[in-house]
This record gives structure tokens, C-alpha cells and sequence, in this order.
């Protein structure tokens, strides 16, 4: 019965070179553990609470595909133009049923399979990996979009091909899976290998961390082909002796930072169009996270570590790698940002014959 919190994973550098690991594409969405008993069906998420409202499209799809009685874990997606669409995903998370049935014809969602814990009567936690993994590809055996089952393979050689290749879908990068570990829930058994790169961002303000001391995170701008200054996410993870002293080194930009700060319309409101939220902007999904922020003049360069990037921003939280005072502003573009050749989500989901 639900909620059951899922099997998490540890990062790792580099695939693990070991045999008693399956490789699997690692996927950009929403993670989503699915109950179905007869026709009732209920999609359960990593926070445990409940997504099935938000998604009324797949339930059907699901009710065909999967067993009667059955337990899986796997990933809500979206794909557009044959690639993952992270962006569509999060609009779906909407607290009118009129809008969310209307985004369900419109962007509908599709669901990738990759465990499965319990079948008819049977608890399967506790079994090896690899059986399980038998067992979930007996009962999708002949499952067809949009519903489907994650490709896998044992080949570290092609696991390789696979990280290098598919994060033009959007995918951001592999998980490995021990053959023999049972499943146990929100422990970090499990091993992810993700894209690691660097860039250097201008600094263009900070939040005070939310115990009210020191520096919470840096504000994150890159510069477009006409100069202008684009906020692409955040830099943090500091800590609290950090935290304290990043006031200290910053305090100097402090003087006139907000007269001709380029984000100055910003610092309350989101973008003109509502698509991009500004660095004061209200959280839309968390209307009670403090967003107030402290603009600083735009001299510091500090040079930080991301996985990815969607829509022109930092998929992540980023890590400060150093400062830059040999870099100017003006250098940091968005032309060092490194962009993977397109793949289509349908090479990622054939992958496994």
C-alpha cells in the first residue's frame, strides 16, 4: 500500500568497472511509483505524496499495460519533438483540475518502467535486482507507448556509448544497478554517473541563507550575444563558516549595486512573459520560500561546477569551483556552455533491442 519512498543513488565519477552491475538510461522526469490493484490506480512520487491528480492521461494507458496487481517504479516524462521536455513536465503541477485537464490533451505524459516491487500477492523487495528485473520485463512484454520499459544493458562499453550519446534526448546521464541488492527504500544503493562540466558565471547578487546568517546562495548571470545579462541559476552549498565569510568578500560591491543593476525590474516580479522566474520573483511552486535577494555590482566572476543545462539555465544547483579575477564580466557568455548532439527519445528507448 502506498506511500512506499523509492531506491535512491549515490554519484560516482566515471561508470563503475564492475561486473555485477546493469546499466540504465537515467531519466529527466518525474519519479513515480505506480499502484494498481484492478482498476484502481495511484501514482505515488519521491516525496511520497500523491501525483495522480496531475496526471489523468497515463492512468488508462496503465490499467491496459501493466499487470493487475502490481507494484512499479519508474519515471513520468514528457517528450516533445522526440526529445525530454523537463519544462512541460513541471507545468503539469497545476492546482486547477481545468487546467490540468486541459494540459493533459495538450502535453500529455508518458510513463518508463524500470522496477518493479510487488506482483499479485507476492512482495518482491527483497529479491535480487536481477530477478526483478525478469520479472518486469515478462510483465511488459508486450507493453507499447506510452507506457514503456527502460532499455538495460550489462556491456560497460556500450553504457559508455549510451552516457555519451543519449544526453542529446535529455537524459543527464546513467544508473547502476547492483544484479543482487533487494530494494530498499530511500537508501542510496544504487549508483548514478552524471555529465560533469565547468563555466565561469558572473556574480550578480546573493540570498541570505535561511537560518538568517551569511550567504545562502550566489545569483548566476551570463551574458548574450548583445550584451545583456541573463540570471541561469544559483551557486551554493557553503558551509557556515563559508557562508559568513562570502558576506565579508562581498560587502565591497554592495555601494550603488542596485542604480544600474541590469535585474533592478526584476527584484519583485517575474519576466514579462511569465516564463522565466527573475532572481525576487515568487516561487511558483513554494509560495513561502523567502526570494528577497541582494544585488551586487557586476564585477565578480567566479567559475562553478554543472551537470546540465534546459532552457538557457543550469539544470541544478551549481558548485563554486573558484574566483576568477583574471576574467572580466563581459566574458562570461553563453557560448562556453556545452550542448550535446541531438539524440531522439525513441534511439534511448529502442536501445535495448
Amino acid at each position: 500500500m502506498p506511500p512506499v519512498k523509492p531506491m535512491l543513488a549515490k554519484a560516482i565519477k566515471g561508470l563503475p568497472d564492475r561486473s555485477d552491475v546493469i546499466f540504465e538510461p537515467k531519466w529527466d522526469g518525474f519519479r513515480c511509483i505506480v499502484f494498481r490493484d484492478g482498476d484502481e490506480v495511484e501514482l505515488g512520487s519521491r516525496n511520497e505524496r500523491p501525483l495522480t491528480r496531475y496526471f489523468p492521461e497515463i492512468l488508462e494507458p496503465l490499467r491496459q499495460h501493466l499487470p493487475k496487481r502490481c507494484v512499479v517504479d519508474g519515471e513520468l516524462i514528457i517528450v516533445q519533438n522526440n526529445e525530454l521536455d523537463f519544462n512541460a513536465l513541471q507545468l503539469r503541477l497545476h492546482p486547477a483540475k481545468s487546467r490540468v485537464d486541459k494540459l493533459a490533451g495538450e502535453i500529455p505524459c508518458s510513463f518508463v518502467a524500470f522496477d518493479i516491487l510487488a506482483l499479485d500477492e507476492q512482495d518482491l523487495r527483497m529479491q535480487p535486482f536481477s530477478e526483478r528485473r525478469q520479472l518486469l520485463e515478462a510483465a511488459l512484454d508486450s507493453t507499447s507507448a506510452p507506457v514503456h520499459l527502460t532499455p538495460t544493458t550489462t556491456d560497460r562499453d556500450i553504457a559508455q556509448r549510451w552516457f555519451e550519446v543519449f544526453e542529446g534526448a535529455g537524459l543527464d546521464g546513467l544508473i547502476a544497478k547492483p544484479t543482487d541488492d533487494p530494494y530498499v527504500e530511500n537508501k542510496r544503493t544504487q549508483l548514478k554517473v552524471k555529465h560533469i562540466r565547468s563555466a565561469d558565471a558572473v556574480v550578480a547578487g546573493y540570498r541570505i541563507h535561511k537560518d538568517g546568517k551569511g550567504v545562502g546562495s550566489l545569483l548566476l548571470g551570463l551574458h548574450d550575444e548583445h550584451g545583456g545579462l541573463h540570471h541561469v541559476g544559483v551557486a551554493a552549498s557553503f558551509t557556515a563558516k563559508r557562508r559568513t565569510e562570502l558576506l565579508d568578500e562581498l560587502e565591497p560591491l554592495l555601494d550603488g549595486a542596485l542604480e544600474a543593476h541590469p535585474w533592478a525590474d526584476w527584484a519583485n516580479a517575474y519576466s514579462h512573459d511569465g516564463s522565466t522566474q527573475m532572481p525576487g520573483a515568487p516561487h511558483r511552486w513554494n509560495a513561502q520560500r523567502d526570494s528577497r535577494w541582494v544585488p551586487l555590482r557586476i564585477e565578480r566572476v567566479v567559475e562553478v561546477k554543472y551537470g546540465s543545462t534546459l532552457g538557457g539555465r543550469f539544470r541544478e544547483v551549481t558548485k563554486v569551483l573558484r574566483w576568477r579575477p583574471d576574467k572580466e564580466p563581459l566574458e562570461c557568455n553563453f557560448d562556453q556552455l556545452q550542448e550535446p548532439e541531438p539524440v531522439g527519445v525513441d534511439t534511448v528507448l529502442t536501445a535495448g533491442g
